[in-house]
């Protein structure tokens, strides 16, 4: 008898991922996805808007397919492993948007596929770019349907199915928490991932709930405030108005948002820790003390451009409108309040800047995170340090916690490959005949999941100047983006699929 032998490292074996559960749990999913269907679909019958049935008919496919997939397939076990998770913590944002695209294509507007992909998926990931010209022709039902995508995706998919499924509380469901966490300074807050979710999304529901009635105060009616506190507090930046929050054209409206933008850029596992330890614990965070930090500086700098460049229209040129487009651009929701781009070049330096870096980590916005910034800063300081005394050792510390080696290279790799995935998509887009800035602008905002435009992609412009190679590209830059790159490459690499 001679034995067979298998050649390593070329052969998918069926036990390295548990499909049936991974398949099972992807049917779970989508029945949440339909469940919060049903509200746009109830709206659009309430105001007698013919799009209820775009809506019915994708209730109708997404219940039937996770119906079919929840309860037709049986696993051979049921515990979710670390490749199980980091697999559909990827493949979940991808079956979110294709289902959730399918609205746009049936409801009035009749946004053509890569369209309808691409909003999807800027909505998910609370990108805020949108290809619809004219957001203020859509119905009710699909305006809401665009915030409660940012407003799901904003904490994450995984997470709030986490918080309904405590049999996934294992080394799978770490990994997933993992995976859509940002930065590299998040915490579990407790023993159970899925005790932890529950609380962060205990958190979520409550700002957003105090942002509704906050709103309420000012010149929105209820359907808008309702709509802009799911996308202020996901940072997401989506809008029922061309002109985004500048046609409102409130002081008070800006206030609101600009505090409920820069608490949805920090991380909501510091402020659940701060209403447990008490307020202290903020200022004892190196990350929030930095990210206030930087706000004050570009503030000052962008006060100073205004003033030096004869923008100076009254106090609230000097005030409220540089402070709203700070958080704004550092916290990716892209909201915009005014020709932000007619304030100079220096402020526009500022902008790119500030979408780079992004807010905090564990919050819900993107960007290069600032605990990653802060951690270059002390790590260039110690390279000066070594040249003047050789011998210096010192570990590098984040919130009083030192960051391995391990942790240093896998920043510098992420730092590496977002600016990389930044400068392809802007090779992409002037390739196809894009002014330079324009194209690298857009790149920058979908990458950084920010949203914001300049020039053509403005306050009233859109991406819909996209050809549907380009929405695509820009699509799969807001999925890396959002799980930050790194969690899309391990699924391309041979080793993940091989024991």
């Amino acid at each position: 008898m001679r034995a067979s032998i298998e050649p390593r490292g070329k052969t998918l074996r069926s036990n390295v991922i548990n499909f049936g559960l991974v398949l099972k749990v992807m049917g779970q999913l989508m029945l949440v996805e339909a469940a919060f269907m049903l509200l746009p679909l109830v709206v659009c019958l309430a105001m007698n808007e013919g799009d209820w049935k775009a809506f019915a008919y994708t209730v109708a496919l997404t219940t039937v397919t996770g119906c079919a997939l929840n309860f037709g397939i049986r696993p051979s076990n049921h515990l979710l492993g670390r490749r199980d998770g980091l697999l559909l913590a990827s493949v979940a944002w991808v079956v979110f948007s294709i289902f959730g695209m399918l609205p746009f294509l049936f409801c009035g507007t009749a946004l053509n596929v890569s369209e309808a992909f691409f909003e999807a998926m800027s909505g998910f990931t609370t990108t805020g770019a949108t290809v619809i010209r004219d957001v203020e022709s859509c119905s009710h039902g699909i305006l809401l349907w665009r915030a409660l995508m940012q407003w799901i995706g904003g904490l994450g998919i995984i997470l709030f199915t986490l918080t309904f499924i405590p049999s996934l509380n294992n080394s799978g469901s770490l990994m997933m928490f993992h995976a859509e966490a940002t930065g590299i300074t998040h915490d579990k807050l407790g023993a159970r991932i899925s005790r932890t979710a529950k609380r962060l999304w205990g958190l979520y529901t409550l700002l957003t709930i105090a942002l509704v009635l906050l709103l309420l105060a000012g010149p929105m009616n209820f359907f808008d405030s309702l709509c802009h506190a799911f996308t202020a507090i996901s940072t997401g930046g989506f809008s029922t108005h061309n002109e985004s929050i500048a046609g409102f054209n409130s002081p008070y409206t800006k206030s609101v948002l600009t505090v409920f933008m820069f608490v949805g850029g920090v991380s909501f596992g510091l402020i659940i820790l701060s209403l447990k330890n008490g307020w202290k614990a903020f200022w004892r965070n190196d990350v929030f003390r930095a990210y206030v930090l930087i706000i004050v500086i570009f503030y000052v700098l962008m006060v100073i451009e205004i003033v030096r460049g004869g923008h100076f229209t009254g106090w609230e040129s000097v005030t409220v409108d540089p402070l709203f487009h700070i958080v704004s651009a550092m916290t990716s929701t892209g909201f915009s309040a005014g020709n932000w781009e007619g304030w100079g070049i220096l402020v526009l330096t500022l902008t790119f800047f500030m979408m780079y870096v992004g807010a905090c980590a564990g919050s819900t916005t993107g960007g290069l995170k600032v605990d990653r910034l802060l951690y270059l800063i002390k790590n260039l300081l110690f390279v000066v340090r070594r040249y003047v005394r050789p011998r210096l050792i010192t570990a590098i510390n984040i919130n009083d916690q030192s960051v391995e080696p391990e942790r240093s290279n896998e920043i510098s790799a992420f730092i590496f490959i977002f600016t990389l995935l930044i400068v392809t998509g802007g090779v992409v887009l002037v390739a196809q005949g894009f002014p330079i800035v324009d194209a690298f602008f857009s790149s920058f905002s979908c990458v950084a999941n920010n949203g914001l435009g300049a020039g053509v992609t403005g306050t009233t412009g859109s991406y819909d100047f996209l050809p549907a190679t380009g929405k695509w590209v820009m699509s799969f830059m807001m999925l890396a983006g959002r799980l930050e790159i790194i969690t899309i490459i391990a699924l391309l690499t041979p080793a993940f699929w091989r024991k």
